[in-house]
């Protein structure tokens, strides 16, 4: 019996694997990079680690996020990475802690939408609109 079974175990896994694959195309994605900036205006120093303040707390490290198309479908997820600390004002104010924006740079690989929005730690999702100044990605502004 044992010997049988050993015989038909490779048959049933070629058949488990094959289900709803065969003629299956592979979806083409493109890596690019979901920018978000979190406008909370805190005292930090530029460039330390950082994370959303205020109403904004959800937007941390390792909070989970995704990616969906128009439709809702996700497209992409994981968790966010550690925000950085970005100067609010572009004039150097002459002190080493200032007003800063947290923002946050996750590289994604993502197929060809029209449009996509981005859903962090279950909240509403937030539109997100395609720059490539800085290479390929997909930027959302907090609060918009």
């Amino acid at each position: 019996m044992r010997r049988s079974t050993m015989a038909l175990l490779p048959l049933l896994l070629a058949g488990a694997t094959g289900c709803g694959a065969v003629g299956a195309a592979e979806e083409a994605v493109s890596p690019t990079t979901v920018r978000v900036l979190v406008r909370d205006i805190n005292i930090r120093a530029a460039g330390v680690d950082c994370a959303g303040t205020g109403p904004y707390q959800h937007f941390h490290n390792r909070s989970p996020f995704r990616v969906l198309d128009p439709d809702g479908a996700a497209v992409a997820s994981g968790q966010l990475t550690a925000g950085t600390a970005v100067a609010a004002f572009a004039e150097d104010l002459g002190v080493e802690r200032l007003p800063t924006y947290c923002e946050f740079a996750i590289p994604v690989r993502v197929p060809q939408r029209d449009s996509y929005r981005l859903e962090v730690d279950g909240r509403p999702p937030l539109d997100l609109t395609s720059d490539s100044s800085e290479g390929p990605a997909l930027v959302a502004v907090v609060p918009s």
